[in-house]
């Protein structure tokens, strides 16, 4: 299998994720890095052993001829940067949220279709966590019974309260006019979609606990999916946490069908529990390697692996797009109050 040349673009908090991840993999190497903030460009290629730094993406394009593009930059970049990197031929993953608003989003789709030769993968890694795939292989092998009744995730990230919140690591999240959703919320919209897919309608209760910030920090949200099943987000990052690391698995699942239910806890372990039968511990471990159980690194490695084997993206555009369609029927819901059928909205 051939070794990918790729380069990066940003150097921001989450770059040194992705920096670290394709360090380690076989299938792709990073020979070049660019950032509008040289310095911080700098100390990421020294720590992660890349070996030139930019501060002009077109330049760093034309001169490295790269294979693709890795794009770890805050959301009103990613049209432009996108748009150079279609014209040019270059195969493109890119971070979400992958725009400030549905509109731009849109803008993005119409770049894609006129570059449909040009390969295309939003950087979704929450699907990618171990545990979910797990999950999924349960479900699959019938230990949750024929039919799904209801999923739930419950989450407390506790990084929100007080005059300080997001600073430390994000602080650009303070001024984000929708928070929860768009930045957080996302991730367990294509989760849940991975897991039981696609959603029909939505309802939402959203609220902004720290009056500091602009977007929505806490919130529920009820999903009905195709299947009949009926899904819960309850979701808060203002309050804490009761366990030491909130973002490892970011909260805990629960997922109950016709034959018994199974449960992520909080450590990225599986319980689950048959009717009429005690619970159990499934044997699964998972990856305490770099982010959420090493999923940043699985998501980097399936762009690399289904770009040199021409494989379908599982978080291609048109798959993402109906991630974002909820995600955008939620705040709809949220400013309408009530529920949203997205067969109504986007059809």
């Amino acid at each position: 299998m051939s070794t990918l040349k790729g380069v990066m673009v940003g150097a921001g908090y989450f770059s040194q994720f992705h920096a670290e991840a394709w360090q380690r993999s076989d299938l792709a190497s990073i020979v070049a890095i660019c950032d509008q903030e040289p310095a911080k460009a700098k100390k990421i290629a020294q720590i992660y052993g890349i070996p030139r730094v930019y501060t002009d993406a077109i330049q760093m394009f034309s001169k490295e001829q790269p294979d693709f593009v890795d794009i770890v930059t805050p959301p009103k970049s990613h049209y432009s940067l996108i748009a150079q990197a279609l014209e040019l031929g270059i195969p493109v993953m890119c971070q979400k949220p992958l725009a400030d608003t549905f509109e731009e989003v849109q803008e993005i789709v119409s770049l894609l279709e006129n570059h449909p030769n040009v390969r295309f993968m939003v950087h979704e890694n929450w699907r990618f966590q171990p545990w979910y795939r797990e999950l999924r292989a349960l479900k699959e092998q019938g230990v949750l019974g024929e039919k799904i009744f209801h999923l739930a995730f419950r989450m407390r990230t506790g990084d929100g309260w007080g005059e300080n919140a997001y600073k430390d690591r994000q602080p650009y999240f303070r001024e984000m006019p929708r928070l929860l959703v768009h930045e957080t919320g996302v991730h367990f919209v294509d989760t849940f979609r991975y897991l039981e897919g696609e959603i029909e309608e939505v309802y939402a209760q959203l609220r902004t606990l720290n009056q500091g910030i602009k977007g929505e920090d806490s919130g529920l949200i009820l999903f009905n999916f195709a299947s009949g099943a009926t899904g819960l987000f309850d979701a808060s990052r203002y309050n804490e946490p009761y366990h030491n690391n909130p973002r490892f698995t970011f909260g805990q699942m629960l997922i109950e069908g016709d034959a018994g239910s199974v449960q992520l806890d909080n450590e990225g372990y599986l319980w689950i529990k048959p009717l009429g039968k005690a619970p159990y511990k499934h044997p699964f471990e998972p990856s305490l390697e770099g982010v959420s159980g090493d999923s940043v690194f699985a998501c980097l490695n399936h762009f690399a692996n289904n770009l040199i084997s021409g494989e379908e993206f599982e978080t291609c555009m048109e798959d993402y797009l109906k991630t974002l369609q909820v995600v955008e029927a939620i705040y709809r819901s949220q400013k309408e109050g009530k529920k949203i059928a997205l067969e109504k909205v986007f059809n």
